[in-house]
């Protein structure tokens, strides 16, 4: 997993960033002598705003993270206000479970402080954390977000030199139509489970149950999705409790070799969470027994309990999201690709007319918006191309479709180094090329919003830049072309 495409080394440079950004958050709430769950928690917080806030731009970015306090505190002291009432901290928290799922319908932005205000529940429940501290939590959270903040968009911003790879916009609809409104009262439903069968099973570390629940439910939008979340995470946690029954138990919470660990964690979470779910949740796991261990409190019944209130969540999700208003994987994936497809015309539309001579046109964002996508289409198909999944003459075609969409993807990106050649001239084959490539978008799509050329055409040449240009053409008008059997009738996620 290590060895997982990394272009532009993007991965790598967010994940240095991470460790760098909670490190100095930590380091700060420690020299502000702040005690050690205030300084968890502001540990917490920063990983959470260099995690969670993906808008496209920095500027956008700037704004979620400013808004994190604004969601995320007056849950924090909700929390820690009714912690010791039971029945109102479990009503309490289902509300806040229901708000964060219901705003992930507004993008990247709602999404983060959704997430956030949640994790800030979760936190006091993880730190037991009473009214009395309410003080020093808020000071570390507003000191680490600070800090987070400084090395995110001062010391070390990464978005400024590479283009962001942005989450896409959620799939939209009216009503109950809409993914983000079913998933409101789906995880509202896996948590509640989790609350109920959670506490049955500990009366001090249920919420890991409610934890598992909610995430399994992050960046899925379809049943299949959501099932194929839970295994992994599943799969993650038991890993890693091996891992911290060999790591963290033998410590006993030693302060210098386990803040190294965390940090090895921290980057780990980070470089693994877009390739691998499972490998992300073994360094979260691994993380939480550390940070057991410097609470004082790690023993190996405790690592096992774990995997229960695991197993209690991941079940309370996969009830959810079968009885509960389920959302098919075929209804999901089908939006999906037809995105990824018009996203194709768009990376096509704009190197094209840039070859043709308008140095307005930038292929780098539409290639990196195009790349978002296909990773959302890899997310929606996982159920149809996992192992277990018994159903081979659906796995290989959902296979075919994603071979093909690389392909696509290939070409897009070759097409845009070229155009990316200042001196690369127009040349009329082009002109052809690019109707054909519509053509083709148009048979799988029914339309494409306009056509790619407006500009003059000219003598066919040879420069180099165009021959190169002209083969992408060619082998994304034969991947179009392939794609029509596969995405006809019996289409790949019908499932």
């Amino acid at each position: 997993m290590f060895t997982a495409p990394d272009p532009g080394l993007f991965r790598l440079r967010t994940s240095l960033r991470a460790v760098l950004g909670i490190g100095l958050a930590v380091a700060l709430c420690e020299t502000a002598g702040l005690s050690l769950p205030a300084s968890i928690t502001g540990g917490l917080a920063a990983l959470l705003a260099l995690f969670t806030v993906a808008d496209r731009t920095v500027r956008g970015q700037a704004l979620t993270t400013a808004l994190l306090p604004v969601a995320g505190l007056p849950v924090l002291a909700l929390a820690t206000t009714v912690h010791e009432l039971p029945a109102v901290r479990d009503t309490a928290w289902l509300a806040v479970v229901f708000a964060g799922v219901y705003a992930r319908r507004w993008g990247p932005r709602g999404h983060a402080l959704g997430v956030f205000a949640f994790m800030m529940f979760f936190t006091a429940q993880f730190l037991h954390a009473t009214a009395d501290r309410m003080p020093e939590l808020f000071a570390s959270v507003a000191l680490s977000l600070a800090a987070a903040s400084t090395v995110r968009f001062g010391l070390w911003c990464v978005e400024r030199r590479t283009p962001s790879p942005a989450a896409p916009a959620p799939l939209g609809g009216r009503g109950l139509a809409r993914p983000a409104t079913r998933q409101a009262f789906q995880v509202t439903a896996a948590c509640a489970f989790a609350v109920a069968v959670g506490q049955v099973a500990s009366h001090d570390r249920w919420y890991w149950a409610v934890g598992t629940a909610w995430w399994i439910f992050v960046n899925t939008a379809s049943r299949g999705e959501t099932l194929v979340r839970g295994f992994r995470r599943l799969l993650g946690t038991v890993t890693g409790i091996v891992a911290g029954l060999l790591i963290a138990v033998p410590l006993h919470g030693a302060p210098a070799p386990t803040a190294a660990l965390i940090a090895v964690c921290v980057f780990g979470i980070f470089y693994t969470a877009a390739p691998s779910y499972s490998w992300m949740m073994f360094f979260v796991t691994v993380m939480a027994g550390l940070l057991y261990g410097l609470l004082g409190v790690l023993h190996p019944g405790l690592l096992g309990l774990r995997v229960v209130e695991t197993g209690i969540g991941a079940l309370g999700a996969t009830l959810a999201v079968t009885l509960v208003l389920p959302i098919t994987t075929h209804a999901v994936t089908d939006q999906w690709v037809r995105r990824a497809l018009h996203a194709v015309h768009d990376c096509t539309a704009v190197a094209t007319r840039r070859l043709a001579g308008d140095t307005g046109a930038d292929p780098a964002l539409p290639v990196t918006e195009l790349e978002a996508l296909l990773g959302r289409v890899r997310l929606a198909l996982a159920p149809l191309v996992h192992p277990l999944n018994p159903l081979r003459v659906r796995k290989e075609r959902a296979r075919r479709v994603l071979a093909l969409l690389d392909e696509c993807a290939l070409r897009t990106r070759g097409l845009a180094a070229v155009a990316a050649d200042q001196d690369a001239s127009h040349d009329a084959r082009l002109t052809a090329a690019c109707r054909r490539v519509e053509t083709a978008l148009e048979a799988l799509l029914g339309a494409v919003p306009e056509r790619a050329l407006t500009a003059r055409a000219s003598a066919p040449g040879h420069h180099p830049g165009a021959e190169q240009a002209l083969g992408h053409l060619h082998g994304l008008e034969h991947a179009l072309l392939a794609l029509a059997a596969p995405l006809s009738g019996s289409s790949p996620s019908r499932a």
